[in-house]
């Protein structure tokens, strides 16, 4: 880069106009970088959001509860489902629907509604996600409550190749209590 100095300033004017006008070009440099970066995230965002786990993680949660209800009550109905998701009754109902339509589960309007063998084995499946997860961040120390919400924000998004890898993680991490007391 070649920077013209007019004739009529000092060095030092010179030198400080030069010196300011490189923190200006680096400054637009960072700047630069940082926008690329965010644009870069916030694809990603972007591209995950468009995936279909979102479709996935749904189907995955209210199996969860329905399984978590049945051993809890011997039943799961609507409505019960309604208030552990959080979501409207007629949301419930056209999930329910869904899901009996796919085969994870029996529906007849107003009964009880029972899992299939499909069903059931995607909950077991879940069920153990959520253990992994649990058992991992318990033995990063985290507190039950904290780790449990937030295992519950994670769990349905990630691969089965991460879980397996977390859960033989886990039990080298117990096989060998003293890397994991050494840690906590």
């Amino acid at each position: 880069m070649i920077v013209k100095i007019p004739h009529k300033r000092s060095l030092t004017t010179g030198l400080t106009f030069l010196i300011n006008r490189l923190g200006y070009m680096i400054s637009n440099v960072i700047t630069k970088n940082m926008k690329e970066k965010r644009a870069e995230r916030l694809e990603s965002i972007k591209e995950a959001h468009k995936s279909t786990k979102t479709d996935y993680s749904r189907i995955e949660d209210y199996l969860e509860v329905i399984s978590e209800l049945v051993e809890l009550k011997g039943y799961a109905n609507t409505l019960d489902i309604s208030r552990y998701l959080n979501v409207s009754a007629p949301s419930v109902t056209k999930m329910v629907q869904k899901l009996g339509d796919g085969g994870y589960l029996e529906y007849e309007k107003y009964r009880r509604i029972n899992l299939t063998q499909k069903g059931t084995s995607l909950a077991d499946t879940v069920r153990q996600k959520h253990g992994t997860l649990l058992e991992f961040f318990r033995m990063l120390g985290i507190n039950h409550e904290i780790a449990n919400q937030d295992v519950e924000g994670i769990e349905h998004h990630l691969n089965p190749q991460t879980i397996k890898q977390l859960r033989k993680f886990v039990t080298f991490l117990k096989s060998n209590p003293k890397i994991l007391e050494s840690f906590q």
